[in-house]
């Protein structure tokens, strides 16, 4: 896995393509570590991606296949690894966008359902091909497909582990856009500058309200927003912000 920042972007790219961006376990811990280290003071975007023609295969068949742990040791490898992944993701303050360059099959689908923004070239294809190997869908795949696809359409991906195109990915929400592959680096490139002149902090804020508020009452939920509504109205980002709409200017954030 290759990691490289600059301009307050964090790049991640999957770089195994003679077998597709499969994903080992040490590489799950690694992308896990490096999302946990990303904070909004020193980046306001990171992008995940693929290096050559696929996104990620998902996880690394030869390494399954490979004598099985114990289920104790099993459970704690997992945990520990793709595990945090999803962890890492969902808590992380600073929004994550996934260039989707190629195909996006098993944990790499699920990463793409982890992320907050998605764009994928029109030529990738997806599936949640967990079954196909004789496994359930992890990396947070039973949990996020449902909420972002809805159940019964998560029930068909999951069951038959069938291929579908960019467009249908578009369709069932699980990318925001299918973008021409020539067109797909500008097109993420545009958003990642757009959320340069956001306030990163309170994007975090908001991110945080979503997820947690994901499984609650509304009331609970309501609750909760007020309590991260008052923490962003003391931010400075919320002063600026006021004091450019008053002035009449363009706010700065992220200075």
């Amino acid at each position: 896995m290759n990691v490289d920042s600059d301009d307050g972007v964090l790049r991640i790219t999957f770089d195994r393509p003679g077998v597709l961006n499969a994903l080992t376990t040490e590489t799950a811990a690694t992308l896990a570590d490096t999302i946990e280290d990303a904070s909004p003071e020193e980046y306001h975007a990171i992008v995940v991606t693929g290096e050559g023609d696929a996104f990620s295969a998902g996880g690394d068949i030869e390494a399954m296949a490979e004598e099985p742990a114990p289920p104790m040791e099993s459970y704690d490898e997992v945990t520990e690894t793709f595990g945090r992944v999803v962890e890492a993701m969902l808590e992380c303050p600073v929004p994550i966008v996934a260039k989707v360059n190629g195909d996006a099959v098993g944990a790499g689908l699920a990463i793409v359902a982890l992320s907050d923004i998605a764009y994928a070239a029109a030529d990738a294809t997806f599936s949640c091909a967990f079954v196909r190997v004789g496994l359930i869908p992890d990396t947070g795949g039973t949990f996020m497909l449902p909420h972002i696809v809805g159940l019964r359409a998560a029930k068909k991906l999951a069951f038959t582990g069938e291929f579908f195109d960019a467009d249908r990915a578009a369709d069932l929400d699980l990318i925001n856009e299918s973008v021409p592959a020539d067109e797909l680096d500008e097109r993420v490139a545009d958003t990642v500058d757009r959320l340069g002149r956001r306030p990163t902090d309170v994007i975090g804020l908001m991110k945080q309200a979503m997820h947690e508020n994901m499984a609650r009452h509304w009331d609970e939920a309501l609750d909760y927003e007020n309590l991260l509504q008052v923490q962003a109205r003391s931010s400075d980002s919320h002063e600026e912000g006021v004091s450019a709409f008053l002035e009449g200017r363009d706010p700065e954030f992220n200075e």
